[in-house]
């Protein structure tokens, strides 16, 4: 092998060895007989001290060594003079006195700086990922990356489960996001489609007995992107036999609490996990994930201001909705300019506007001053305790759900601005009872929540005729600091209640064979009851490496326009390939 040891292995123990190492050069500073040079590998960064006059040769080879050049050097391990040790580097006590060098490779200048950890344009580090993917920061992650994976395949396969690997290439069925579908060369105008999720595979080996499996899966969804979402991403995929939800979510709470004391950097806010329904969650936060690392939560002032004149509460609650507000601690000097973009922000989610509500040491004031009697403005502080330099943002709706939605938009922006959010702590929770269904008014029908394959709670199975939309179902999200990092059900396992659900969903009988007939037919074979969840591993890895954007734990993401600025693909294929696919481009 090129060197004997890593980098970033030795320390002061190691003095007096003569050692081989290879790496990259970090750092160098020319003194004109010395030479001091930072070494960098996986494992980390070793100084290096070249004498001219102890070893010309050598000085003469480090002498056209440039950044980022790949050199192998040759010396012996010494204590740093006294009053020179590096406190900040694992290796800070010792250095290289090099013997020999060799150049194994020049490298031209790098388009950013790699030995810093300086801001870089984003695309300018995804087109040149692998130099990127040298950085310190970015090793840790994708470091941090492995050990999570490793530690979740340990501890599966500690309680009993099995990794069984499923087909990258599997038939197209509506489950929800678009599919990315791959021609048939064989089989002219048919096509695969990469898995959304192993979703009806893992329900097939719970049918054919295995009873616990779990795989590192990857997934593969065309959606648009966001900074939490990518096209294809990797998930741990777990499916049960013989459990309800309980079992499930017990499964893997422990799971979590392992990896974020093993490997994260804060504690757990609370154990065991909070659960809060989903119908709890949107009240009072106004989101089914939740971040509850703050409070701020959304409360409810419908009853206190039902006599009021004001018409935009009385037409509100006429209408079947709701009053309701938060509270912002401190914000009541906000300016007006401040309390207009609250506004406008309110109304990008739906709400027709804002009201808000100063309680300052000079008296109460307010954009409905002139429509609230004083009781009700007092009424309202008391409700939310709010005290002086509090700031109250109510909302009022007669869709309910728009009144969850832009308080909940509010709180998160709020809290953020206002320093309520601790960045201490980890906080999870679950959430569960989820509607089955919900009505999109583009397809003019109902469509599942989560997947078809969800299974209601039992008391709620008398309604999927009569009143689909108070269904629930046996559903349960984890969610962690306001991340949804995963989602599972308890699945169905009849063939009646299957197709019920698919006409509940309006797909017909005929359409429901042709695109699910091998599901159908294997419940008629003694398919156990099952249930499962799938946790994200890329979220997951990116809230414990304190990052924002799943791009920054992915060795090789794609952009926010789904495109790899490395490959400059997607792209084109030749006509000879299309020809082979039978398929034409219709510009």
């Amino acid at each position: 092998m090129l060197k004997s040891t890593n980098c970033g292995e030795l320390r002061l123990a190691h003095a007096g060895q003569t050692v081989t190492l290879a790496g990259w050069v970090h750092r160098r500073r020319d003194h004109g007989a010395l030479i001091f040079l930072d070494l960098r590998d996986r494992s980390g960064i070793v100084q290096m001290t070249c004498d001219a006059q102890t070893a010309p040769a050598a000085h003469a080879v480090l002498n056209g060594a440039r950044i980022e050049y790949v050199i192998q050097v040759t010396g012996a391990v010494r204590p740093r003079p006294a009053g020179l040790a590096n406190p900040n580097l694992p290796t800070g006590e010792i250095e290289i006195l090099v013997e020999s060098a060799q150049i194994l490779n020049e490298a031209r200048t790098p388009p950013f700086y790699i030995n810093e950890d300086s801001d870089v344009d984003e695309a300018l580090r995804l087109k040149y990922r692998y130099l990127d993917l040298r950085r310190p920061a970015m090793q840790h992650n994708i470091v941090l990356r492995h050990q999570v994976v490793k530690l979740m395949r340990d501890y599966m396969d500690a309680q009993g489960f099995i990794e069984i690997e499923t087909p990258m290439l599997i038939k197209t069925t509506p489950e929800g996001a678009r599919d990315y579908v791959v021609p048939s060369r064989v089989h002219p105008g048919e096509f695969y489609a990469l898995p959304q999720s192993p979703q009806q595979l893992k329900q097939l080996l719970m049918v054919a007995g295995y009873e616990r499996y779990f795989q590192i899966a990857r997934c593969f969804r065309d959606e648009d992107l966001r900074a939490d979402r990518q096209p294809e991403f990797t998930q741990l995929d777990v499916e049960m036999s013989f459990v309800d939800r309980e079992d499930v979510m017990g499964a893997i709470e422990p799971l979590y609490i392992r990896i974020i004391e093993t490997l994260g950097r804060k504690p757990i806010m609370q154990k065991p996990f909070p659960v809060l329904t989903y119908a709890e969650a949107m009240a009072k936060y106004g989101s089914d994930k939740p971040d509850l690392r703050f409070g701020m939560e959304i409360t409810d002032l419908s009853d206190i201001v039902a006599d009021a004149t004001f018409g935009v509460f009385a037409g509100a609650l006429a209408a079947g909705g709701q009053v309701k507000g938060i509270r912002a601690p401190g914000a009541a000097g906000f300016s007006r300019k401040q309390l207009d973009d609250l506004g406008e922000q309110a109304k990008r989610q739906g709400a027709k506007g804002l009201v808000w509500i100063a309680y300052r040491e000079d008296g109460i004031k307010s954009s409905a001053a002139k429509y609230l009697a004083e009781a009700e403005l007092a009424g309202i502080g008391e409700r939310l305790a709010a005290t002086a330099g509090d700031l109250v943002l109510i909302v009022a709706d007669a869709d309910r759900a728009v009144v969850a939605k832009s308080l909940g938009d509010l709180r998160l922006t709020l809290g953020a601005q206002l320093g309520q959010v601790r960045s201490d702590v980890h906080a999870l929770c679950w959430v569960v009872e989820f509607p089955l269904l919900e009505w999109s008014a583009e397809a003019g029908r109902w469509t599942a929540m989560h997947h078809p394959f969800t299974s209601a709670m039992d008391e709620d199975w008398e309604l999927l005729e009569s009143d689909p939309g108070r269904v629930r179902a046996k559903a349960y999200d984890l969610v962690m600091d306001g991340w949804e990092v995963g989602g599972g059900s308890i699945r169905i396992h009849r063939r009646d209640r299957q197709q019920a659900m698919f006409r509940a969903l309006g797909i017909g009988s005929e359409e429901a064979e042709e695109k699910f007939g091998h599901l159908l037919e294997a419940f008629e074979y003694g398919a156990p009851p099952h249930g499962g969840l799938a946790t994200g591993i890329d979220r997951t890895v990116a809230i414990l490496a304190g990052t924002t954007s799943i791009r920054e734990v992915i060795a090789f993401p794609k952009t926010a326009s789904a495109t790899d600025l490395m490959f400059r693909s997607p792209s084109e294929v030749s006509p000879a390939q299309l020809r082979e696919l039978h398929l034409a481009i219709v510009r």
